[in-house]
């Protein structure tokens, strides 16, 4: 089963639409129009149950040798669940990152900040 799309995630205030463009067994892909933007979710099963849903953005920019070009960059950020295959349910999977989640945007978000500036 797939999410509802288009998927929509906001960025820097501007909203980005992205419809499923791939789906598989354990596996969906989504991507804006343009293909800045892709959203993937995915289940992997072996030992240990991983679930992951991440997001891979790029953008063009001078590169800093030549700065009359431009490069394309990219990033991601990755949000992954490793679970054993028997002791937790999906309720208390989902009580633990709520907890996780609380924590890193209960001062608006200064750990994230403090986190992408080095700190630990």
């Amino acid at each position: 089963m797939s999410f509802t799309e288009p998927l929509a995630v906001t960025v820097s205030g501007s909203a980005i639409a992205l419809p499923r463009i791939s789906v598989g067994d354990d596996r969906s892909e989504y991507a804006s129009g343009d293909g800045l933007y892709t959203i993937t979710a995915s289940h992997d099963y072996g030992k240990r149950t991983r679930r992951a849903l991440r997001i891979d953005a790029s953008k063009l920019t001078p590169d800093p040798f030549k700065p009359v070009e431009n490069v394309r960059v990219s990033m991601s950020h990755t949000l992954v669940f490793d679970i054993p295959p028997a002791g937790y349910t999906a309720a208390e999977v989902e009580a633990v990152y709520q907890g996780f989640k609380t924590l890193y945007i209960s001062s608006g978000d200064t750990m994230i900040k403090k986190l992408l500036g080095g700190e630990s």
